[in-house]
């Protein structure tokens, strides 16, 4: 009886964390209004009025150190109560099939998406059907999430022979997470959040989704080892604005960077009907075909320092050698039998 009651309590607290959220909130504004308003108030007598105010905010605050001792009491994490006073952060992954896929989805995008608060996970499959591997993976991932898949056809996708840039990737993945929130958000004037498009063999550090989080248009940073050069940046005046870019391919490009170099307001971004990557886009010129439609150069939001911080790196895993694979598989042996990578 004893585990049923701590499981009803624990039902009945989760119930109402929503309502503690608020009030936390409310009164969070009523004490910078208050403070601000009786800062002199060490130097100036206290009105009989003023003094019964501080008497209300100091029972406040009890009580607020009440309910969050409360809630630590039931393992419910401060993060659940915080969440939904941050704009969301809506992040898209195009993925595909291969033996270093869940590798990469856990080292490079999870294990650093558990220390972002308040973020959605939108996995986009290449493929007719979701895999049971990504299902399973997100499922137990501990991360908000919407999983779908989107075919590419056959005649655009690369061939092994086919050098990385000959044709674009990820683009109707892209597009399909982009249509879901659409979606999600049909009824809703002006939602709030902000969207990135991570690939899945990008290197990220948490400081990026910190800086991201108040994007009001287009926020733009740096990302390193991408395109030939070490760091490929905008440049920033002396006036706080994109000023030009610093790229080592085509830096007259309208926005010569990387998809990993830039979010996106959620309300710009669905308000704007009609946006979304385009297949027929020229050869490295993804983003700024995606970009144009949303945002001038002298709109963007230099993030990182004004941009002098590396917080992302386009790097890639190294194909694994599956020699002696293919060698066991030929005699009917496979190495990954009853047992999911």
């Amino acid at each position: 009886m004893g585990s049923l009651n701590l499981y009803i309590l624990k039902r009945r607290i989760r119930k109402w964390w929503k309502y503690l959220v608020v009030l936390i909130f409310l009164l969070a504004v009523y004490f910078g209004g208050f403070f601000h308003i009786t800062g002199n108030i060490s130097t100036t007598p206290p009105s009989e009025h003023s003094r019964n105010t501080m008497k209300e905010v100091f029972a406040l605050r009890r009580q607020i150190r009440l309910l969050k001792s409360v809630l630590k009491q039931y393992s419910i994490p401060e993060k659940e109560y915080s969440d939904v006073l941050l704009p969301v952060i809506y992040v898209i992954t195009p993925t595909y099939t291969r033996p270093q896929q869940k590798a990469e989805l856990t080292s490079r995008l999870k294990s650093v998406f558990l220390h972002v608060p308040a973020l959605h996970w939108i996995v986009v499959e290449d493929a007719p059907k979701k895999s049971q591997m990504v299902s399973n993976f997100l499922e137990s991932s501990g991360l908000t999430h919407t999983h779908l898949h989107q075919s590419t056809p056959q005649e655009w996708k690369l061939k092994d022979s086919d050098p990385k840039w000959r044709k674009p990737r990820g683009v109707l993945q892209r597009n399909a997470g982009i249509r879901w929130l659409r979606s999600k958000f049909a009824h809703d004037a002006n939602p709030r959040g902000v969207v990135y498009f991570a690939d899945d063999d990008n290197t990220y550090s948490v400081e990026l989704f910190h800086e991201m989080r108040d994007t009001h248009k287009v926020s733009v940073w740096p990302v390193a080892l991408v395109g030939g050069v070490l760091v490929e940046r905008p440049l920033v005046g002396s006036n706080g604005q994109v000023s030009s870019w610093l790229a080592g391919w085509k830096a007259d490009r309208p926005f010569a960077m990387d998809m990993a170099g830039f979010a996106v307001n959620l309300s710009l971004l669905l308000n704007k009907s009609g946006v979304e990557f385009s297949i027929d886009a020229p050869i490295g010129f993804q983003e700024s075909v995606f970009l144009e439609k949303l945002i001038t150069q002298e709109e963007l939001e230099p993030k990182a320092d004004l941009c002098t911080k590396v917080y992302v790196w386009h790097t890639r895993t190294e194909q694994p050698d599956l020699k002696q694979e293919i060698r066991l598989n030929k005699v009917g042996k496979h190495t990954d039998e009853g047992i999911e990578l």
